[in-house]
């Protein structure tokens, strides 16, 4: 944001999102500095947002759950039957599904449309449904 911003704003204002995580809302075993930096995030952006929305600067940010990447497999990877690790971690979703990539793009793409217009600070979680448990 140090160097995004700047340029955003002297180009006529736009849109800055960045990506949090479900661990800055919830607690996660095992995940307390991750869940920290995640904070970390969360905090920032709503604090640009107010410092910068005067100057025509939106920023907000995405805070998914499980989403479907590599990550998924570097993680189960450690177990003796990796696919049924993999099915365990699809399970706790309440959706039964892990997130797409395909779904916070195209939450992203929502947040830097001037249909999100009066959308300032916010946390837009993606994550199937795992904070509202």
């Amino acid at each position: 944001m140090r160097y995004a911003i700047p340029g955003i704003r002297d180009s006529g204002g736009g849109s800055v999102v960045n990506m949090s995580s479900i661990a800055a809302l919830v607690g996660l075993n095992d995940r307390a500095v991750y869940s920290a930096a995640k904070g970390a995030i969360l905090a920032m952006t709503r604090a640009a947002a107010i410092d910068h929305t005067e100057e025509g600067v939106r920023v907000n940010c995405i805070a998914p759950g499980t989403v479907d990447t590599p990550w998924i497999s570097r993680i189960t990877s450690g177990y003796d039957d990796p696919e049924e690790a993999r099915t365990r971690m699809q399970a706790r979703q309440p959706h039964s599904r892990f997130v797409t990539p395909e779904e916070i793009a195209a939450m992203a793409a929502y947040l830097v449309s001037d249909e999100a217009g009066s959308v300032v600070g916010a946390c837009m979680i993606v994550d199937g449904g795992m904070t509202a448990r």
